[in-house]
């Protein structure tokens, strides 16, 4: 059996995939040991496939430890590219450090919860009454200064390339997400954009994430990557993203692009 997958929807374009249901795991593990490789297991499935089983698994182990933690995340992201992450810090919820991030941290600034996803968990924090509702309801403080921004990039990565790069708009004042009524546009990308992507998810190992980034004053910031990204933009220029994986995987006998091919999204 050449590929297993643990995700039906993010499959359908990949020719020759068994799909399995999660909860399934455990009873087809014959089935799963004879795949050359696992493709979209759930997170907890990761450590079995990888340590138990040997497996090879798509998105990478990087891409899945690291995009599942924000602190992890975070962490990663200051020592391979420090110059391009926001004033960030990481806490314990203490009175001290209630007091630090009051201190230091002018108003507004950025709250984050540690995991979550589609601008759920990420707040703006606008009075000393806000970020003590946020410390109350979190055991660590994820810290971020607030970016005079009203839109960011997605950069959606796979494999070793960059697939598409679109920005995300601003309806609410302050999230992109388009789950939260981000506008989806198309003008041109900063070519310094894709090179940060490139860079880092070479460095880090992450081979499937929509990146976030945002420009200011021409000034590239990572803010997170999403393992399990939306597909709208991608819906929208008809991208698809099976013979891009099939390729990254070496199962497609196609010649490889360049990493930062095709062009239209670059400046």
């Amino acid at each position: 059996m050449r590929l297993i997958s643990f995700n039906a929807l993010r499959s359908l374009d990949i020719p020759g995939v068994h799909y399995i249901k999660p909860e399934h795991y455990l009873r087809s593990l014959d089935h799963v040991r004879e795949a050359e490789c696992v493709l979209y297991p759930e997170y907890w499935q990761v450590n079995s496939l990888i340590y138990g089983l040997k497996r090879r698994i798509f998105p990478s182990a990087a891409t899945y430890h690291l995009g599942h933690d924000k602190i992890e995340q975070t962490r990663a992201f200051m020592t391979v590219a420090p110059g391009n992450v926001p004033w960030t810090e990481i806490l314990p919820a203490t009175d001290s450090s209630i007091d630090y991030v009051l201190e230091c941290f002018a108003f507004p600034f950025v709250a984050k919860v540690v995991r979550s996803s589609m601008g759920d968990g990420v707040f703006l924090i606008e009075s000393r009454r806000d970020f003590l509702d946020y410390a109350a309801c979190n055991d660590i403080l994820y810290v971020q200064e607030h970016l005079p921004i009203q839109r960011d990039l997605r950069v959606v990565w796979v494999g070793n390339e960059v697939v598409s790069a679109y920005w995300r708009e601003q309806t609410d004042g302050f999230h992109n997400n388009v789950a939260r009524g981000g506008v989806v546009t198309f003008d041109a990308v900063p070519q310094a954009a894709l090179e940060l992507v490139r860079d880092v998810a070479t460095a880090l190992g992450i081979d499937h994430a929509g990146f976030d980034v945002a420009v200011v004053q021409g000034h590239c910031y990572l803010l997170e990557f999403n393992v399990l990204f939306g597909l709208d933009g991608l819906n929208r220029q008809g991208i698809r993203l099976g013979s891009y994986i099939m390729r990254h995987l070496g199962l497609d006998d196609d010649e490889p692009r360049n990493p930062l091919q095709p062009s239209p999204v670059a400046a």
